[in-house]
């Protein structure tokens, strides 16, 4: 009681009066814990591929909530199911069936090529989950058919996997690591696409291979050909669960229902998140019948995956994807988008290179990128930089060949106020092996 007359005193609100974005700001500062770096635009809502600032100022979101919002802001085949399922049932307990589950689980399965699907509330969960999946099936694996203990987990050097205990154990950078040490026992990293570190280190003993297939918070590095039929022929050989985490580059983003479907072979199991549901909190792993087996009732749950309002629209969202036939929308766009990167990496020589595919994007600089984020912003364009040097695009599905023109018109226009600015920073990076990495989150 105390803490809500507090706040009216310090930040007064009405129904005509809302908090001012220097009071949003300075009641952040007072009461939530420092975890973030936000520059002081307030936005306040969004419509298509637009953004809308506490000022009325528009923008052109090119980073789509970090690949969350994959139909833009505000669509209205999903407004329409979350009105209507606001108004059934939003939450029901995992003990009880509802209408939207299997439905949504039997278009996962199709969409992947896999058997089964259990529902989280984000991308951190299901890995987490998967890891626990991996592991119950090679301990079945030992009390049926003895022999050694399968507890080492493969993942990849420039891997970010989220910020939960175990998926936080499979990510690579120290810095995100060290303050929670000691972390889940059993990881070994592998450096991105080496063929033989990977064979040096794979062997009876390893339980689990986890790999981004496009490596998303750590650059937009994707993996070979090469290493991928490696991987699976390993896993196979081995009895090991190769995990796809396609939380950010799954789902449609490459103009693909899932990134690994440019490989002649499929995963055993795969984690998805961030664009299922819209904008709403819904995380899944889909796994095929082999390792899906491994769980029985009682050995894994949750509170809120899997709710009827969130699984309904997620279902929407699957199907205006399919309807709408925005695989082929992304596709095209990609095209247009990087023809023109790659005609502005010949007029701006810090433009190292451009990579990715579908909507996937990322521009590799010799220079810091952050003045540039910053300029764009102010320019009315949203896109971020991990890496501190690599521009990453991450633009939502439904955007049109006028949004790709008005994007680069505005980029082009960024990267020269920036140069004449004096603001690029000539920087060291590494090379594409072995990437830095900056902060994310999951």
């Amino acid at each position: 009681m105390e803490l809500c007359a507090e706040m009216r005193k310090r930040y007064p609100t009405s129904k005509n009066k809302s908090l001012s974005p220097a009071q949003i700001r300075g009641a952040e500062a007072r009461y939530l814990m420092n975890t973030y770096r936000r520059p002081p635009v307030v936005f306040t809502h969004g419509r298509g591929c637009r953004l809308y600032d506490s000022q009325g100022r528009e923008y052109l979101d090119f980073l789509g909530g970090i690949a969350v919002n994959a139909l833009g802001h505000a669509h209205p085949r999903l407004l329409r199911v979350i009105r209507r399922e606001a108004g059934r049932a939003i939450h029901l307990s995992n003990l009880f069936h509802n209408p939207y589950q299997a439905p949504l689980a039997g278009k996962l399965v199709k969409w992947s090529g896999l058997d089964r699907v259990f529902f989280t509330n984000s991308g951190t969960e299901a890995v987490d989950g998967a890891l626990k999946l991996s592991r119950a099936y090679a301990n079945r694996k030992s009390q049926n058919q003895g022999g050694g203990k399968k507890t080492r987990i493969l993942a990849l050097e420039n891997s970010f996997h989220g910020r939960t205990f175990g998926a936080l154990s499979i990510t690579h950078p120290a810095k995100y690591r060290e303050p929670f040490a000691p972390l889940v026992p059993g990881v070994e990293f592998v450096r991105l696409n080496d063929l033989a570190d990977l064979e040096a280190k794979f062997d009876d003993t390893v339980g689990a291979l986890v790999v981004e297939t496009i490596q998303g918070e750590g650059g937009i590095y994707p993996i070979s050909d090469a290493f991928w039929r490696r991987a699976r022929e390993l896993a196979t050989q081995h009895d090991a669960a190769l995990i796809a985490d396609e939380i950010q580059c799954g789902l449609g983003r490459t103009g693909r229902y899932f990134a690994y479907q440019k490989f002649e072979s499929k995963p055993d199991i795969v984690t998805i998140a961030k664009p299922l549901a819209g904008g709403l909190p819904l995380g899944a792993i889909i796994a095929n019948e082999q390792f899906a087996s491994a769980f029985v009732p009682g050995m894994h749950g949750t509170t809120f995956g899997g709710g009827p309002l969130i699984c309904a629209t997620a279902l929407e969202f699957l199907t205006v994807v399919e309807e709408s036939n925005l695989l082929v929308n992304i596709r095209k766009r990609s095209a247009e988008l990087r023809h023109g990167l790659e005609k502005l990496a010949t007029r701006f020589d810090f433009i190292r290179e451009v990579r990715g595919e579908g909507l996937i994007l990322g521009i590799d600089l010799t220079i810091d990128g952050s003045p540039i984020v910053s300029q764009a912003l102010r320019n009315g364009l949203v896109i971020n930089c991990t890496h501190e040097h690599i521009l990453r695009l991450l633009p939502p599905f439904i955007i049109r060949g006028m949004d790709v023109a008005e994007f680069l018109a505005k980029f082009e226009k960024t990267l020269k106020q920036t140069s004449k600015l004096g603001a690029a920073t000539k920087i060291k990076t590494e090379t594409p092996a072995q990437p830095m990495v900056l902060a994310a989150t999951r």
